[in-house]
């Protein structure tokens, strides 16, 4: 069943108006009469649209930054209901090393393997050995030259085996101590078989004895363990991935839609521009209907100027992130609430949007998905967390009320214009030649206090979301966006200075 997210096309009349030079801090929401018992995300509907065609559980999305999104995050955002987009933030031309990262997410969770990996009966187990530990898979699938299966070796095969000189073949289970099912098989049919003839794992055959699929056990406890996770249609998990809008952009969104990313992100500072023009033609000539999500703007007009090229999502926010210094260093921006309201104005129900940048707190997550966006997403409200790329540092803190130094680990957090991203990535989307020191960076790069798993931030905004519709009197977040939108005088308080203070100094 899918949500009708799009929700009355034209905001009121006096919406713009309030908000316009107005973000998150300044405004608080009216508490309404509350009709939910539990304030439970397993219980709440929280579905929402990232793109036209694929719908979300959970409203949240990590930011393709290379501080905050490779695989380790993607899995946990799609495992927990939203989606990761993994960032670009390679060097030029090298296309590889992010094609791994999708195809790390894409393969950690199966309803049905279409293509398990295979190996040869005759190949030397050493190989064998360093496939599992190159792919972090823990079964192969043994065929012969004609695809028909002849084995399974598994990691408990190669346990106390001595791996010299020997070939898969010595250790492998031999087809004939395996159960097999011959024809297609989906997941549910698969755990009924699985558990009848007790087995953890399960070969699909042709009628000739090829290789159709497997199914694992382990793959099938995931699906158990994350019920709200963004699958495709077999059940892997699904993942974005950004790409540039010049030099080898076309390339890089060719080897990720083969290894299987489910939308595409041409995200670049000013989505408003000739380059993003040029960009999305080349896309949809070469890519077709491809999902496609563009970015970024911050005003009708570069809404309107995206959908008429045929995006599928549109990314709001010029400025507004942790990371980014846009506003500081050129001046040009527009306030993330009023642009979030304008912007959906303009988008008219035809395409969702994402908000992006400007969430410093919980709370600020209800205002970002009322007042325009269908998903929110985060990059700084992740940084630091066990997920994000990079290694942790130790660095020397005084505790000021004591004069005492510890030692604390921080990881790193930058905005992907940041000067240091752009030396790294050397992709320059407005330049031929990458001269760097002309460019002028806008963002920057600090270090953040690590900590602990993801999981738990994105279940504590979960549950801060429910709260709020709870306390905005709906049952959903589909209803409570709808009576928003109706009747936004009937939530929007405006706030004094002084008022401000009084809700979020703390």
């Amino acid at each position: 069943m899918s949500i009708d997210w799009r929700y009355p096309e034209r905001v009121s009349t006096t919406l713009p108006g309030l908000v316009r030079g107005a973000t998150f801090d300044d405004f608080l929401f009216a508490p309404q009469f509350s009709v939910l018992a539990r304030r439970d995300p397993r219980a709440i509907d929280l579905r929402c649209a990232f793109t036209q065609h694929l719908e979300l559980k959970r409203p949240l999305v990590s930011a393709n930054m290379d501080t905050v999104t490779r695989s380790a995050m993607a899995i946990a955002m799609a495992e927990e209901g939203g989606i990761g987009v993994i960032d670009r933030g390679f060097r030029s031309g090298e296309i590889a090393p992010q094609v791994r990262e999708v195809e790390l997410v894409k393969r950690h969770q199966h309803g049905v393997i279409r293509t398990p990996y295979t190996i040869a009966a005759d190949a030397p187990l050493a190989v064998a050995a360093e496939r599992m530990h190159a792919t972090g898979v823990g079964t192969l699938v043994v065929t012969g030259s004609d695809g028909r299966v002849a084995g399974l070796l598994t990691t408990r095969d190669l346990r106390f085996a001595t791996v010299e000189g020997a070939v898969v073949a010595s250790r492998m289970t031999p087809r004939d101590r395996l159960i097999l099912h011959t024809g297609p098989l989906d997941s549910a049919d698969a755990a009924r078989q699985m558990a009848a003839r007790k087995v953890k794992k399960l070969p699909l055959v042709d009628t000739d004895g090829r290789l159709l699929g497997l199914v694992t056990a382990k793959d099938l406890l995931k699906h158990a363990a994350h019920p709200f996770a963004t699958r495709d249609s077999e059940g892997r998990l699904r993942v974005g991935a950004a790409i540039g809008a010049t030099g080898d952009y076309l390339e890089r969104a060719a080897e990720l839609i083969r290894a299987g990313a489910d939308v595409i992100v041409i995200d670049i500072a000013h989505g408003h521009s000739v380059v993003m023009d040029r960009a999305i033609a080349a896309f949809r000539a070469r890519f077709g209907d491809v999902d496609l999500v563009a970015g970024n703007v911050a005003t009708a007009e570069g809404t309107r100027f995206l959908i008429d090229r045929g995006v599928n999502a549109v990314k709001v926010g010029i400025g507004p992130g942790g990371g980014c210094t846009t506003r500081l260093n050129t001046n040009f921006g527009v306030p993330q609430v009023q642009a979030l309201v304008a912007c959906r104005e303009a988008a008219a129900g035809v395409v969702p949007l994402i908000a992006d940048g400007g969430v410093k707190r919980d709370g600020a997550l209800v205002q970002a998905l009322l007042f325009g966006g269908d998903t929110v997403m985060l990059g700084s409200a992740l940084a630091g967390t066990a997920e994000t790329p990079g290694d942790i540092v130790q660095k020397r803190v005084v505790i000021p009320e004591s004069s005492r130094a510890v030692q604390v680990p921080f990881k790193v957090f930058r905005g992907m214009a940041s000067l240091q991203a752009i030396v790294d990535r050397l992709d320059v989307e407005d330049a031929d030649a990458a001269d760097v020191e002309a460019l002028g960076a806008e963002g920057m790069e600090i270090s953040v206090p690590a900590r602990g798993s993801v999981r738990p931030v994105l279940g504590d905004m979960l549950r801060h979301l429910c709260s709020a519709i709870s306390y905005g009197g709906e049952a959903s977040l589909a209803d409570l966006r709808h009576r928003f939108r109706e009747n936004p005088s009937r939530y929007v308080i405006r706030l004094s200075e002084a008022a401000r203070r009084e809700s979020f100094d703390r």
